[in-house]
């Protein structure tokens, strides 16, 4: 079964204007940028000139322009598109960008442009620096609980467990195969290929250590000063908060701020890990489906790692902000702002020690729109997760 993604229609309805932006599709690894690229494209009928940087050695950019100027001929005096994937990994490609695409709107060309990149962070420093005005973003998050129904037949329970990579898939029923696809070809490939090999990280045993912290204790609020405690080598709180937001950026883990009401102190507070797809948990935790399941407190953890991952890859596509809270020993489990609607969200696991008093508290200080409990006595897990974010923000 061909599975479009809804983000499909809006890249569509993009190329079909009259050439204005350059469109860039970010997002991380094996969630099916290129797929979906292809089949707008194809779809287009436009002439399409494809290709890819993402090779073991870091291509320069005067391969850009190589490649600019075989979609220029292509082109001739119609509309054409050039696609450049993983083109994060060129070095000052934003700068040789920008000239070729202001030559050509100089020129009265009709080149369309459409960047992909697996490192939203690094493709978000390079349009800052250069390409200010001329691109349009569309994020593509990890895959649903429901892509993963409607593409393979999945319950939603699987989907919590398995996550939603699609390419591992057809290996669940092997739990030791699948387990070693999500460690060597995703976690290992993202870590070495979109965080190291881009970035300087001075201690990149401590970066996979931060890395396997955070899936370790996704949906648990951990203070940087903890952290060092479990760390070897751990340098500084400032280091550690910096390869979390490299790894944030690669769209594998990140780490959710206190709502408080004023940013200053929403940055300043201790993170609360959250994995993006959890997958990234369940492969390095040692459970099998059956086990997982049969084990109530951690299977309490992955339901609300996967709620929260939900609720975060919206946030990531810009539909809503996310936050927690916490004051004392009183806990709001996510925050969320859609517009000035806010909505505070409990979910009711059936861990041990899962307490409610918090949305009482946090009611009292923020006065939200919308107070939500998901879980037993409230919204199902089920429902929920088959729901885009944004039927729960404006109903």
């Amino acid at each position: 079964m061909v599975i479009i993604r809804q983000q499909a229609a809006v890249l569509a309805r993009r190329l079909r204007e009259t050439r204005r932006f350059i469109q860039v599709v970010a997002g991380p690894r094996q969630v099916g940028k290129t797929t979906l690229v292809r089949q707008v494209v194809d779809a287009s009928r436009m002439p399409a000139h494809v290709v890819s940087a993402d090779e073991p050695t870091l291509r320069g950019a005067e391969w850009i322009a190589q490649q600019w100027e075989t979609a220029r001929m292509l082109a001739g005096r119609r509309s054409a598109v050039l696609v450049i994937d993983e083109v994060q990994k060129i070095e000052g490609w934003s700068e040789s960008v920008k000239r070729l695409w202001d030559e050509d709107t100089r020129a009265g060309r009709r080149l369309k442009v459409v960047l992909l990149g697996s490192a939203p962070l690094l493709i978000q420093r390079g349009l800052s620096e250069s390409l200010a005005g001329r691109f349009e973003r569309l994020t593509l998050p990890h895959w649903s609980a429901s892509e993963m129904r409607d593409a393979f037949g999945w319950s939603v329970e699987k989907s919590i467990f398995f996550g939603a990579y699609p390419g591992s898939a057809s290996l669940a029923g092997n739990h030791a195969r699948w387990e070693r696809y999500i460690r060597d070809s995703l976690i290992e490939t993202t870590i070495a290929r979109d965080v190291l090999l881009l970035n300087r990280v001075d201690k990149p045993a401590l970066l996979r250590r931060v890395f396997e912290l955070g899936c370790r204790y996704s949906g648990q609020i951990l203070s940087y000063t903890k952290m060092l405690g479990q760390l070897q080598d751990a340098g500084n709180t400032t280091t550690l908060a910096h390869y979390l937001e490299l790894l944030s950026a690669s769209g594998v883990l990140t780490g959710l701020t206190k709502y408080a009401g004023e940013s200053v102190r929403q940055r300043g507070s201790s993170p609360k890990f959250q994995v993006l797809n959890t997958a990234l948990l369940t492969a390095q935790a040692g459970y099998t489906f059956r086990e997982a399941r049969s084990d109530r407190e951690f299977w309490g953890r992955l339901v609300e790692s996967a709620i929260g991952a939900h609720l975060a890859n919206a946030a990531a596509c810009g539909v809503c902000e996310l936050w927690y809270w916490r004051e004392g020993d009183r806990e709001v489990d996510f925050v969320v702002r859609s517009g000035r609607r806010i909505t505070a969200i409990e979910v009711k696991s059936g861990r041990s020690g899962s307490s409610h008093r918090g949305m009482e508290a946090f009611n009292n200080a923020f006065h939200p729109t919308r107070m939500l409990l998901i879980g037993k006595d409230g919204i199902p897990v089920e429902e929920f997760l088959l729901q885009p974010v944004e039927h729960w923000l404006r109903r």
